[in-house]
């Protein structure tokens, strides 16, 4: 799990596209932090850090992570956000970010509003209901407010820290960026629409009926006033 804030901005040294996958070799000076099977993520891609070296490691990308980020389309040389697992012990400074990317987003507008920089992003549909104004998404990996909505997708806000650290402070228009939701919005909707685990289901409602009123929790007692306590005593 990673929260979105990211450590370093690395560097491709190179891309192998190979059958059904391919592999990365970026150069960071995270390296150091690595062993063989950790989690890093990579623009957002949680992937399997291997073959590390002092300044380098390697990973490898799976078909399914090529179709819905854009991994596929580094060249060396690519600036890459790179963030290390969250601790049990750290602070959990961004939102909970899995490194599952859901989509990519196209850059459609880039503007600039005082010392911030707005981007506006163009994502389907089928995204755009997990997104609320000042809620949380991931662009590239980077956890970020959702400062408005639009037809056809959402913008953000980026301030300079953002722009000079990530690499998103070099981005232009056309730009196809790895969109990750927030987990907890799916989860709700999950729940709310299985047919199985809904509150208001059929199936909720028969279980109630079926349970023995004996055995059905009972409501909590309303907490006594300080009257009512002493016209009892």
């Amino acid at each position: 799990m990673f929260t979105g804030l990211i450590a370093d901005l690395g560097s491709v040294s190179e891309l192998r596209q190979g059958e059904g996958g391919a592999t990365l070799r970026i150069a960071t000076r995270l390296a150091g932090e690595l062993r063989e099977g950790d989690s890093i993520a990579v623009n957002g891609v949680c992937l399997t850090a291997r073959e590390i070296g002092e300044r380098e490691f390697s990973a490898d990308v799976i078909a399914e992570s090529l179709r819905r980020s854009s991994l596929g389309m580094l060249h060396s040389g690519a600036a890459v956000n790179l963030e290390l697992p969250l601790r049990a012990d750290d602070r959990l400074g961004g939102h909970i970010v899995q490194g599952h990317v859901d989509a990519t987003g196209l850059l459609v507008e880039l503007r600039q509003e005082g010392i911030s920089r707005v981007l506006e992003i163009e994502v389907e549909p089928e995204l755009s209901r997990y997104l609320v104004e000042k809620g949380s998404v991931a662009l590239d990996g980077v956890s970020l407010t959702v400062s408005a909505i639009s037809e056809r997708g959402f913008a953000v806000s980026l301030i300079p820290e953002t722009l000079q650290h990530t690499n998103l402070g070099g981005l232009a228009v056309g730009a196809q960026l790895n969109v990750e939701v927030d987990v907890l919005a799916k989860h709700v909707e999950r729940l709310l629409t299985s047919p199985q685990g809904g509150a208001g289901s059929s199936s909720s409602l028969a279980r109630a009926q079926s349970t023995p009123r004996s055995l059905r929790p009972r409501p909590a007692c309303p907490a006594a006033s300080p009257d009512a306590i002493g016209e009892r005593l």
